[in-house]
This record gives C-alpha cells, structure tokens and sequence, in this order.
C-alpha cells in the first residue's frame, strides 16, 4: 500500500487548489470541483457517491449534466453553476477520504513496484498521476513509461529526470504551473537520495 506524507499531499493540495464548478480549468479538463475533482473524468455513481452530501439535491442533479463532459464542452457547461460554491471543508474530506485512495491505487497499478521507494517518491508518482492520469500511450506518453520501469530498479534519479523530462509538454504553451509541478515532483524524488 502506498504511503503518503504529509508533505506530499501538501504538494498536490498547492497545486490543485480549491476549484468552484464555474471556474473551467481549460485543456481537455471537465468541470472540475473540490480539489481537483474532475467531473469529465468520473462517472455519475462515483461523483454522487464521492459528493453527495455536499450538495442540495437540486446542485447534484444539476452537476451530474457535467459527468463525463470534457474540453469546450465542459467550458459551456462551467458558466451554468456560478450560484454552486465548494467548501474547502467539503472539499478536503473528499480530496482525504475518496480521491487520495483512489489516486494511490491507480498509481499502484501504474507503477508495479512502486510500494518499495521510499514514501516522499511514492507520493511523487501519486502527484503525476492525480494530474496525468495513467495512460502510457503514444510520445507524449513517453516519460510515463520510463518511470513504469524505472520504478522496480528503485532508480530514483531517472524517476527525477523523467518528471523533469515532461517538461518538454508545456513548455512555452502558457502552462508554467504544470512545469513548476513537475520540478517540485523531481525535487522530491531527488530528497529520497540524499
């Protein structure tokens, strides 16, 4: 089982922030909730399942129209909920209790032999994967699968230098949040090292 630090769920927290349904986060993205909780991504059980008491019946009905919505399509529907706002209390049982186990099981599955690094790399992976996904298709998928197998040789550093190597994605495309994410991910591979 994955173990997560304190320090790597305040990587993803900062990076995810606190996401309102009005405020579309751009990209391929859905509308996105809570703490990264992407609707284009979930089904309609999971998102009900994950967030039902947080809403009044008439916000669920409302949000599950956006499940499985993704890029302009998410965009035109984002406008519709400026009256639904997230509670960062909400929010964070949700990001603790649903999305984080969630996350470190796909990242498990992604990352054979991930349990074996060390904890702050662990979370690392758990930070690409909560942003990336698991997919390991195709050249922009690359990086991904040298991590996959750099991960049962415990080879931290080429786990620092594929995250960093990612780079090459956002670079000059208005995205430096995503390239700041990538740097702090390898920086904290790299602290397993010392």
């Amino acid at each position: 089982m994955i173990t997560l630090t304190d320090k790597t769920k305040r990587l993803i927290l900062d990076f995810e922030g606190l996401n309102q349904p009005s405020e579309w986060p751009g990209g391929d993205s859905g509308v996105t909730i809570g703490i990264g909780y992407d609707l284009g991504y979930v089904t309609v059980d999971q998102f009900e399942f994950d967030w039902g008491p947080c809403f009044t019946a008439d916000q669920l009905n409302r949000l599950r129209e956006a499940v499985g919505k993704r890029g302009i399509a998410a965009r035109n529907r984002a406008t519709q909920f400026a009256d639904i706002r997230i509670k960062r209390k909400d929010a964070e049982t949700v990001f603790i209790e649903r999305s984080l186990p969630m996350y470190a099981l796909k990242t498990e599955m992604a990352f054979p032999g991930i349990t074996e690094l060390p904890p702050d790399a662990q979370g690392a992976l758990v930070s690409l994967v909560f942003n990336r996904g698991t997919s390991m298709e195709g050249d922009r998928r690359s990086e991904m699968r040298a991590i996959r197998d750099a991960v049962p040789r415990g080879d931290l550093q080429e786990i620092a230098d594929q995250l960093r190597s990612m780079k090459r994605l956002w670079v000059n495309k208005g995205l430096d949040g995503l390239l700041r994410r990538r740097e702090e991910e390898a920086q904290l591979v790299e602290s397993c090292m010392a």
